[in-house]
């Protein structure tokens, strides 16, 4: 196939799903609303400004994962909410040239992987087109419960993207469901699968021996959907209990805020702030751990999660309808109002105390990881998305 894909390539999520198409044989071309490197060949690689995008720095690091830039909580946010009320009036720009790319490329197939920006920016180039190749659109866990909704442009870009699209992949089976609420047709194809294809067995995998030491991962970083806040609130309750505890933060090594946090709740023995990791590293931070904690408030199906799940890390979640359905509460995992600290930390000391519950919970997670998150069983079923969202419309 020749696909074009639209994308922000610093993403793993976005990498992981594309390398399988690139070492698959297919003829891959990639435009990206970020600037970056890739540590994998394309037919060709376009870099496309959109919703400022051009003012971060270019990246070139193994695995894409771009240097945090340190802000506060509160500055995350109103960059967020900047790009959500002012990144829709970039589009028409940007559009003209992804639209040449498109007539000069002439691909089989055109991917959008999310909605903001790269599946409103792949559905206004394509209203300019004559012929228009098939287009499939992937939903990320915010693109409905958190962006859509955020400004008017937003909504209206949104639901413009969703009637555009000729076929959807989510990562959760509640965006399917949301996604005819936004004009999605429910007659074309939907897949759904993890957004980055699932997980790779072959990095993310048990240990020989569950970890004895009570140490806490929060994978999540920082992000304006992550209650970073409440999660560092309940370390010094979980000390009270258990003082040997200890915690591990990836992607947070230099963040002024969470240092703050630490220096001013005394938990600075206890936290450890790490730089970002890539995936083999975090394999083995996971490993290392009998818990994780994703304070979020709003999600899909996180990677992460997965990672950790396979393994065998205690997963530790809010309590959202996506992530219901991968965790049981109770059962393979527990969740929380992710933005109690006080129900963090009961929930943390849980997973702590009870060794039956954490390998109880290992063993039925490794299970529904081999079930339904295989990185290879999910990647077949999207080539064969791909061949289904291709094929000519039957005649009612």
């Amino acid at each position: 196939m020749k696909i074009l894909f639209v994308a922000d390539a610093r993403s793993p999520i976005a990498r992981n799903w594309i390398r399988h198409f690139v070492e698959r044989g297919d003829e891959v071309f990639l435009a990206s609303t970020f600037d970056c490197g890739l540590d994998f060949p394309v037919a060709r690689f376009l870099f496309i400004p959109t919703a400022f995008s051009q003012l971060k720095a270019r990246t070139s690091q193994p695995g894409g994962a771009p240097a945090p830039m340190p802000a506060s909580a509160r500055t995350l946010a109103l960059r967020a909410r900047l790009r959500q009320w002012m990144g829709p009036l970039t589009l028409p720009s940007s559009a003209r040239k992804l639209r040449a790319f498109i007539r000069e490329v002439k691909p089989d197939l055109l991917h959008a992987m999310r909605i903001p920006y790269e599946g409103m920016l792949a559905a206004a180039a394509l209203e300019g087109l004559a012929l228009r190749p098939p287009f499939l659109v992937s939903v990320w866990g915010n693109d409905f419960t958190l962006h859509a909704p955020s400004a008017p442009l937003m909504r209206y870009f949104t639901r413009r993207t969703m009637k555009a699209a000729g076929a959807l992949h989510t990562d959760c089976r509640r965006d399917a469901r949301l996604a005819q609420e936004w004009g999605f047709d429910a007659d074309k194809p939907v897949l759904v699968v993890p957004g980055g294809g699932g997980i790779k067995t072959e990095i993310f995998y048990p240990p020989k021996q569950p970890p004895k030491e009570p140490v806490v991962i929060q994978p999540r970083g920082f992000r304006a959907y992550v209650n970073n806040e409440a999660f560092f609130k309940s370390i010094p309750l979980i000390l009270e209990k258990r003082g040997d505890a200890r915690f591990v933060c990836p992607a947070m090594r230099g963040e002024p805020q969470a240092a703050a946090w630490i220096k001013e709740l005394g938990v600075e023995h206890a936290v450890q702030l790490k730089p970002p990791c890539s995936q083999a590293q975090m394999g083995e931070e996971f490993r290392a751990a009998q818990a994780l904690v994703s304070p979020t408030t709003h999600d899909g199906t996180p990677n992460s999660l997965l990672e950790g799940m396979a393994c065998g890390c205690f997963p530790i979640a809010g309590d959202l309808e996506s992530i219901r359905e991968w965790v049981e509460r109770g059962k393979n995992g527990l969740l929380v109002n992710p933005n109690d600290p006080l129900a963090i930390a009961e929930a943390v000391l849980t997973a702590l105390e009870r060794e039956d519950l954490r390998r109880e919970a290992a063993a039925y997670n490794a299970e529904v990881i081999a079930a339904r998150g295989g990185y290879e069983r999910n990647m077949n079923l999207a080539v064969e998305f791909y061949k289904k969202a291709q094929a000519p419309k039957e005649k009612k």
